[in-house]
């Protein structure tokens, strides 16, 4: 049996069947240089001493439930690689969703003649405003996150991808800190949301590797960001601005009436391709 083969038949025991060839064929690339194509003319090639040392130790830490991503310190969004570690989440293909949802405002809304500010509030990897940036140069975009050890991996996505943005650390639910910053056409942010009593149906390698700094909320206040972003953009949201969020499917009537309640107009709630309540914009 060769490597791909085994790798995908040990992992079988953790993913379903599609999940574990994909992330199989991931390490196996990643291994050997090859993509599948290549592979298969090469299907006699064995692996060298170093290359199967370096398959054994990947299958150990893929069978502890370490994400792939995290193995091999990459992601794709958007069509762009991104460096990634424990310090920072995965990006997921429903945040792609969100910044496609921004990226088409974008076009509809701002004209030549003005130059839109773009705000993304815990940035983690930086995906988001590297991807806004990237499709649209022109647009000015800033983005801050509380952790340092997040921001340094960011600033390395954007330059990686030529993305001039301007990062800041910030604790958004620290009032002081809000000074500091300017408005905004657009406020986007996909920040923590999951209850902590969802942790209990969450899966081990989501659990025991991404950070819990970016995913988790207390059940008393499992708005408490939305609330905050939310009194940050009537501040720094400029008139006729656009705020879109990320959200917990299970929250989206809860976080609607919130931004209502506020004085937000407009209020769209988004489903995602898997039919979850996923996201939602509107404007002051």
């Amino acid at each position: 049996m060769n490597a791909y083969q085994e790798l995908k038949l040990q992992l079988n025991s953790l993913y379903d069947e599609r999940e574990a060839a994909g992330i199989a064929s991931l390490v196996m690339e990643h291994l050997t240089g090859f993509n599948r194509a290549e592979r298969l003319l090469h299907k006699h090639q064995p692996l060298t001493t170093q290359q199967q040392g370096t398959w054994q130790n990947h299958l150990q830490k893929l069978l502890q439930h370490e994400p792939v991503q995290y193995l091999l310190g990459e992601a794709w969004f958007a069509g762009m690689s991104f460096l990634v570690n424990q310090h920072v989440l995965i990006p997921r293909p429903e945040t792609e969703e969100l910044v496609e949802w921004v990226e088409a405002t974008l076009q509809r809304v701002f004209t030549v003649n003005k130059t839109p500010t773009v705000l993304d509030i815990g940035t983690g990897s930086g995906c988001i405003p590297v991807a806004i940036k990237k499709k649209y140069k022109e647009v000015i975009v800033g983005a801050i996150d509380i952790s340092a050890e997040a921001l340094e991996i960011a600033k390395e996505n954007a330059a990686k991808n030529g993305a001039d943005i301007n990062f800041k650390r910030t604790d958004i639910l620290n009032e002081a800190e809000w000074q500091h910053l300017e408005r905004y056409d657009i406020i986007v942010s996909n920040p923590p949301y999951i209850r902590q009593s969802e942790a209990a149906v969450m899966s081990d390698h989501v659990l025991n590797h991404e950070p819990s700094l970016a995913l988790f909320v207390p059940d008393e206040d499992p708005l408490l960001f939305y609330r905050k972003i939310a009194d940050f953009s009537l501040q720094h949201l400029k008139q006729g601005g656009y705020v879109f969020f990320e959200i917990n499917e299970a929250l989206g009537d809860a976080t609607m009436k919130m931004l209502a309640s506020k004085g937000f107009k407009n209020l769209e709630l988004k489903k995602d391709l898997q039919e979850k309540d996923r996201m939602i914009k509107g404007t002051l």
